[in-house]
């Protein structure tokens, strides 16, 4: 059903209401509408938040749930603002408690388009700019995903950490924003974030006028990954995979030396192993994880650093401190995407691949060790529910309007992408020959670059530009020091 189509409906329901004067009422009452509280009072104007003629800060401020914390400092122009926003814990029953989620605002003006970043994870309180607020010249309204710290509810009830509440706490906000910002909105988010984006619009359809989602992962059934296995068995050249391959075969061979190494340093930088079990479990994980690492955040020709059977046991180590961190499978570490290995146990899903070139190396059975369960403290429970990423992968083919989807070739994150189907409308994939996981619309062939920039134009409401881009004629605005940090977290995305 298109959006022209779904909004003619919902006028024409609401049309009775509106003749008993129910409507107004209803809407406003109803939490999951995302009706700001306070909305239908200040719609006379009686508040700062629908004032055009007032300062940014005095109508942040003034929207009920929504707190500054902090203005930082930009030389760009821009106004930068840290906040808190009062989510209920449970959206269907929002009486059961609340929880303040994080969030920025980089303030262009009020005239310009809106883009709503979905990071996926912990919030990055330093002004950055995403690739779709640079072509368009916009506002960029940041969220942290509920559930990592410090927006966290405590105690936690963990089952409250899933896609559709996230969702809803993404519709709140917009909508709550949108009193402010009356141009057209349109979400992103890389990753996770990504996925998150697209979570977001298959619940909420209507919230953003279009979604970029880079390198954005798919795991319909997290009971086939077959497709991992056939990426890293055909990923790259011949030699740089049995380069990788004798890599980690070195690793768990030299364990004896190795090893001890591991668990010494980590000792030494105060990291303990309790979720995972022990540090020789966890430099096993760390090895079996280096080669997606390698292929995730490197490029083809970084071949040429990977030591190899003959590196020595200073390069091996150094390598592999590269690509997962040497205390990365700590407590310490983990402790920071707790959110994340849970989501990925009980909705996302998660990848395996074949592991037999490793034989006779492994000391633990692989299909425990390298899951979701071994991340997350066995004191809170998880339960996997498979038809979660089934009906988002329906939405997409069946229902998807105005999304583009980028991935880079050779990301193992892509093995599994988001598929557009006869139902998707005005959707697009696109793929970054020899990308990896930092993959976005610059690095696409001219051609396709072009396109996908005129569509994010399109859906923005800037349809001069977007002709102009079509034809190669948009002066794509340049790189500054927003977009210096925005590309730096694009090159770790997790």
């Amino acid at each position: 059903m298109t959006t022209t189509i779904r909004r003619l409906l919902v006028a024409v329901l609401l049309i009775p209401l509106l003749g008993l004067g129910l409507a107004p009422t209803a809407l406003a009452a109803d939490p999951a509408a995302g009706a700001a509280p306070g909305a239908a009072r200040a719609a006379g104007g009686a508040s700062p938040a629908d004032d055009p003629s007032a300062d940014i800060g005095d109508r942040l401020a003034a929207i009920p749930g929504l707190t500054i914390t902090e203005e930082q400092p930009t030389t760009t122009g821009h106004r930068f603002f840290l906040l808190t926003y009062t989510q209920p814990i449970d959206h269907s029953r929002p009486w059961r408690g609340t929880f303040q989620q994080r969030l920025t605002v980089l303030h262009r003006g009020y005239d310009r388009p809106t883009v709503f970043f979905t990071n996926g994870y912990a919030l990055r309180t330093a002004p950055t700019r995403t690739e779709p607020a640079r072509l368009v010249d916009g506002n960029q309204v940041s969220i942290e995903y509920r559930y990592f710290a410090p927006s966290r509810p405590e105690p936690a009830d963990w089952t409250k950490a899933g896609i559709e509440q996230a969702a809803t706490d993404a519709h709140r906000l917009i909508t709550a924003l949108k009193r402010i910002y009356h141009q057209e909105w349109l979400s992103t988010g890389g990753s996770k974030g990504g996925m998150s984006s697209t979570y977001h619009r298959r619940f909420f359809p209507d919230d953003v006028a279009g979604t970029i989602a880079y390198v954005a992962p798919n795991d319909v059934d997290d009971r086939e990954d077959s497709a991992y296995s056939r990426f890293f068995q055909n990923v790259g050249t011949p030699e740089c995979r049995a380069a990788l391959t004798a890599t980690q075969r070195e690793l768990l061979a030299r364990r004896d030396r190795l090893e001890p190494r591991y668990a010494a340093d980590n000792a030494a930088a105060g990291s303990t192993f309790t979720t995972i079990g022990s540090a020789d479990r966890a430099y096993e994980l760390a090895v079996l994880d280096s080669v997606w690492a390698f292929w995730q955040y490197s490029l083809e020709a970084d071949c040429a650093n990977v030591p190899g059977a003959a590196g020595t046991d200073d390069a091996l180590y150094a390598w592999l401190d590269a690509r997962v961190g040497i205390t990365g499978n700590s407590d310490q570490e983990l402790a920071g995407y707790t959110a994340y290995y849970y989501q990925a146990g009980t909705e996302l899903g998660s990848p395996s691949f074949d592991v037999s070139a490793l034989k006779g190396l492994l000391r633990y059975d692989y299909k425990e060790l390298y899951a979701p369960r071994s991340y997350v403290p066995r004191s809170i429970p998880m339960r996997f529910d498979p038809s979660a990423m089934r009906d988002i992968d329906r939405w997409v083919r069946h229902s998807a309007e105005r999304i583009i989807y980028v991935y880079g070739q050779n990301d193992p994150w892509g093995a599994e992408p988001f598929r557009l189907g006869r139902g998707s409308e005005d959707s697009y994939v696109y793929t970054v020959p020899g990308g990896n996981h930092g993959a976005n619309i610059a690095r696409l062939p001219a051609a396709e670059s072009a396109a996908a920039t005129a569509k994010v134009l399109e859906w923005a409401g800037l349809g001069s530009d977007a002709a102009h881009a079509l034809k190669g004629q948009y002066q794509v605005p340049p790189i500054g020091p927003l977009d210096e940090a925005g590309l730096r977290q694009d090159r770790v995305r997790l």
